[in-house]
């Protein structure tokens, strides 16, 4: 069996571009934490800034889909609202 790492395929696999994949993804996931952290820390501002988290979030989400969907989750929200009563 060869266990070089010169590049050479062992085993049928290219080892250097196996390598530079996994190093990729890792630095992505790194970048992911951080990115995280660093939105965790934007919503805490917001809390103390006298802002409602629960709802920066659902703005966001709502942001994210097509004005005709989020019309119609609204009217339909507001059809269940008058048919509870609420």
């Amino acid at each position: 069996m060869n266990h070089s790492s010169d590049g050479a395929a062992t085993g049928g696999i290219a080892a250097d571009r196996l390598r530079s994949i996994i190093e990729r993804v890792e630095r992505l996931e790194e970048e992911r934490k951080a990115l995280g952290s660093d939105i965790r820390d934007i919503f805490t501002e917001a809390k103390s800034a006298g802002f409602d988290v629960k709802v920066i979030k659902q703005i966001l989400k709502l942001r994210k889909q097509e004005p005709a969907e989020v019309e119609e989750q609204e009217t339909l929200l507001d059809i269940y609202r008058r048919a509870l009563g609420m």
